[in-house]
């Protein structure tokens, strides 16, 4: 389930929690923050990096590109494939949501307030 809240330490402290461990889970909110480091503290190394140099036309065209990819996947029944090509289209999803300077809660809360 896709929780409403920002990514980040949950303890006042600034640790990962307040027993001072380290929360190595992944979550999409996890991702969503290194794409979001990844926009204000590039690297010449970083794949997401170089998207956001690129410009938004060419995150968008990147979007349109996975979700082809997806839709030629779902009438296989390759899961692997299937499942890695959803994946990639998230990925891409939340770079574009970034680019535009919005987060997965936005998108989270419409959704919210369309289930009402």
């Amino acid at each position: 389930m896709i929780k409403a809240s920002p990514a980040g330490p949950v303890c006042h402290t600034g640790a990962d929690t307040c027993f001072n461990e380290n929360n190595s889970s992944f979550s999409l909110e996890k991702l969503e923050a290194i794409i979001s480091d990844r926009k204000n503290n590039p690297t010449v190394s970083s794949y997401t990096s170089s998207l956001f140099e690129k410009g938004i036309n060419k995150i968008a065209q990147k979007v349109g590109e996975e979700a082809v990819e997806l839709v030629s996947e779902s009438k296989d029944e390759n899961k692997e494939k299937f499942l890695g090509e959803a994946a990639d289209l998230l990925y891409h999803y939340l770079v574009l949501l970034q680019a535009k300077n919005f987060k997965l809660e936005d998108v989270v809360a419409i959704l919210a307030n369309r289930h009402k």
